[in-house]
């Protein structure tokens, strides 16, 4: 597999045959994810993570004294284990714990590269660890169900990121409520300068309107928290690129040797400085030698920003697979964080900065994507998908003040009724399959059907209400008619007040054998 990081092939030859079998599972893991002809089936998915599961209890076996042995066939079974993660989200099983792998695996990354970047914002940890929390409730709920081994697995993942994400919130941690804006706006800043980057044309408008804020922000901190920041201006790019590093280096995680709260505002604000000018300076040209790198992770991102649009119509969650495949290849031929160049050179600071920029933002794109993904199978996701536009077209339509006429609803009752029909003993049937995400799917069906019912209740409990308000209108009318004739003495012409009461809305007179020709006179004075 040319998309996974070199590693070193296995030194034991009895994991010979584990990695054959395991090389095997793998390619026929990429055939399913390549076979768009036709949804992906449970029992295929479940077929081959039991056949992953037997290496992994052999393997196990094999290195009872080298639990910290890494090679080849480690490679090829993370290979595995995450298409087999991203398929169980792929058939809807997105809470069991298969389908947690690829998410550790992910946070994991994303944990790293915040630390090595030395700056992040309270809201990136919180996400990261409500995920977390969420994966560990997950395996909690299926120990009984689950192997021990994909759950032990599971269980170090988790906390090797709590170990990180600890350190992380430390650092946050000594920020006081009056300072943590502030540090989320440079935050913010900071990684708007390093996007700026990798725009085709570089923006010095937005370069300069981000260094304007930058002295804003300088001047409110000197004045009221008496935080003082060197300038740059007066500093060459090289002494910008020295005194940028010694700031990153400055940053500690040593839970003994934390830096103040004012401290960390302030290395962040004079980072923020050094940068947009270093930023100026370059203008988005990356050194020929790094080009190669650059216009990779480029082309990830951007690819992964268009299939983001339309991810919920047309992303199946192992089209990931190939974008983390190529993520990870780069982010392991690194050599203590820098990025090498095809001749083994190192990255300067600029260009080391704005790659693991373009990577972390990758990996945080394929992140929410996972986040997103909903747990119905993909043969369920078209009626889902469905679904959720008329549920968010009903909501608007309620909050509109709702419909005139029950008539104004009719779009809304065929389409839902059509969906509804299409079941069969209650439930959805694709291909002679029973996919999986039969209840979210039922539930949002119901869920439509209940708020076009209230609608249409509401339309026409106001029909009868102006019907009746139109009612007293018109026998207001009529009374006030009579009065009149009366009042002026009723001349020969005029009409009397027993006859006046039978007429109708239109002012027809039914009189005594007229109408039905009975003979007798209709009851009803007004019509509705």
């Amino acid at each position: 597999m040319t998309d996974s990081p070199a590693v070193r092939i296995p030194l034991d030859p009895q994991e010979q045959p584990l990695l054959d079998e395991l090389l095997l599972i793998r390619d026929k893991l990429m055939l399913l994810k390549q076979d768009k002809t036709q949804y992906v089936k449970s029992s295929d998915v479940l077929s081959y993570y039991e056949q992953v599961l037997q290496q992994i209890e052999k393997l196990n076996v094999i290195r009872t004294n080298k639990r910290d042995e890494q090679n080849r066939l480690d490679a090829v079974l993370d290979d595995c284990l995450q298409l087999i993660s991203l398929f169980f989200l792929t058939i809807g099983r997105n809470l069991e714990a298969p389908a947690m792998y690829s998410m550790t695996t992910t946070i994991k990354r994303l944990l790293d590269h915040l630390k090595e970047a030395g700056f992040f914002a309270s809201k990136d940890l919180d996400s990261l660890e409500n995920q977390l929390q969420k994966i560990e409730d997950s395996i909690e709920r299926g120990k009984s169900c689950h192997n021990p081994h994909i759950l032990t697995l599971l269980e170090a993942r988790i906390e090797s990121c709590r170990v990180t994400l600890v350190e992380l919130q430390s650092v946050l941690a000594q920020l006081s409520p009056e300072l943590a804006p502030v540090h989320e706006k440079l935050v913010s800043i900071l990684r708007s300068l390093s996007g700026l980057n990798t725009k085709s044309k570089f923006p010095t408008s937005e370069v300069r309107d981000f260094q304007k804020q930058l002295q804003e922000l300088k001047v409110c901190l000197e004045e009221k928290k008496n935080i003082h920041v060197a300038s740059s201006r007066s500093l060459s790019l090289d002494e910008r690129v020295v005194a940028y590093a010694e700031k990153i280096r400055h940053m500690s995680y040593d839970a003994n040797a934390l830096l103040p709260g004012e401290e960390v505002v302030q290395d962040l604000l004079e980072r923020c400085l050094l940068w947009s000018d270093i930023v100026m300076e370059r203008q988005g040209r990356i050194a020929d030698r790094f080009k190669d790198v650059f216009d990779q992770l480029l082309s990830i991102r951007n690819q992964l920003d268009k299939l983001s649009l339309t991810q919920a119509w047309s992303l199946r969650e192992t089209d990931l697979w190939g974008f983390q495949r190529k993520l990870d290849r780069i982010d392991e031929s690194r050599c203590n964080g820098n990025f090498l160049c095809s001749g083994g050179g190192p990255a300067e600071l600029y260009e080391q900065r704005t790659c693991l920029y373009l990577l972390r933002r990758s990996y945080a794109t394929i992140y929410f994507m996972l986040i997103a993904s909903e747990p119905v199978s993909e043969a369920l996701l078209p009626i889902y998908n469905q679904l959720t536009t008329l549920r968010r077209c009903l909501v608007e339509v309620q909050k509109s003040g709702g419909v005139s006429s029950p008539r104004e609803l009719y779009p809304y009752s065929m389409k839902l009724t059509s969906i509804d029909n299409m079941r069969k003993d209650g439930k959805f049937v694709v291909n002679g399959d029973i996919p999986e995400g039969q209840g979210s799917v039922v539930g949002l069906l119901s869920e439509c059907f209940e708020m076009a019912y209230e609608l249409r209740n509401e339309a026409e409990r106001q029909e009868h209400s102006e019907k009746g308000s139109d009612a007293s209108s018109a026998e207001s009318d009529v009374d006030s008619g009579v009065q009149m004739k009366e009042a002026s003495g009723g001349g020969g012409g005029g009409v009397p007040v027993k006859e006046m009461a039978r007429l109708d809305m239109d002012g027809n007179n039914f009189l005594d054998g007229g109408g039905d020709g009975s003979g007798t006179a209709l009851k009803r004075v007004v019509q509705p």
